[in-house]
């Protein structure tokens, strides 16, 4: 049986200093990393709270997602992917369910399709010329409603291989929207051509 969270959290603060500062993480001395070792330190940790605060869409009557259903660069019946603007690389795309459901409650068919969407997400995104990886994160800690996080790495930049990516994005310059947009509208026709599926009737987002 997993630990408590107060024994989880007496674990942890075992390694602490008296202001429950954890070590430096080992991924902060890589060299992927997008800060320098020197002068870091970790923020307090914080003893755990219960119960923990709802997710956004807990109730699908109040779930943002669920109202924008229809809005995005690709959808059939059943899903729907949008472009995430104002971000620093290449092009970072979101895939929704739309219907409510999070990974746990996924229907076994729909799970299905979402692996075969995944794997061709990434292919298309990997397809773009100055793109060499398609990153995948699933997290849901601030959101009811399954989302699927495709990340593309640029060509050539060794420092954002790895796990530190989403990071860099944060750290980057706003990546031309225009040329994003661009993008995107091609991993949509890509998808199409190898799912089926449609093209939004307006417009994607221009930033």
């Amino acid at each position: 049986m997993a630990l408590s969270p107060d024994q989880f959290y007496d674990h942890a603060v075992t390694v602490a200093d008296d202001e429950r500062r954890l070590p430096l993480a080992r991924m902060t001395g890589w060299d992927i990393s997008p800060f320098e070792h020197s002068g870091l330190r970790v923020a307090p940790l914080r003893p755990p709270v219960l119960p923990e605060p709802a997710r956004h869409g807990e109730d699908p009557a109040d779930c943002r997602n669920c109202r924008e259903r229809d809005e995005g660069i690709w959808f059939n019946d059943h899903w729907r992917l949008t472009r995430i603007p104002g971000v620093g690389v290449p092009l970072v795309l979101m895939l929704y369910p739309r219907d409510h459901y999070d990974l746990a409650d996924l229907p076994d068919d729909l799970a299905a399709e979402l692996g075969l969407l995944t794997t061709r997400i990434a292919r298309h995104i990997q397809a773009r010329p100055h793109i060499s990886r398609a990153h995948v994160y699933r997290i849901g800690d601030g959101a009811a409603h399954l989302h699927v996080w495709f990340f593309a790495r640029p060509e050539g930049q060794a420092q954002l291989f790895g796990s530190w990516l989403p990071v860099w994005d944060d750290l980057l310059p706003e990546y031309p929207a225009d040329v994003a947009a661009t993008d995107a509208a091609s991993v949509a026709d890509a998808l199409i051509a190898a799912h089926g599926g449609r093209r939004s009737a307006a417009p994607p987002p221009a930033g």
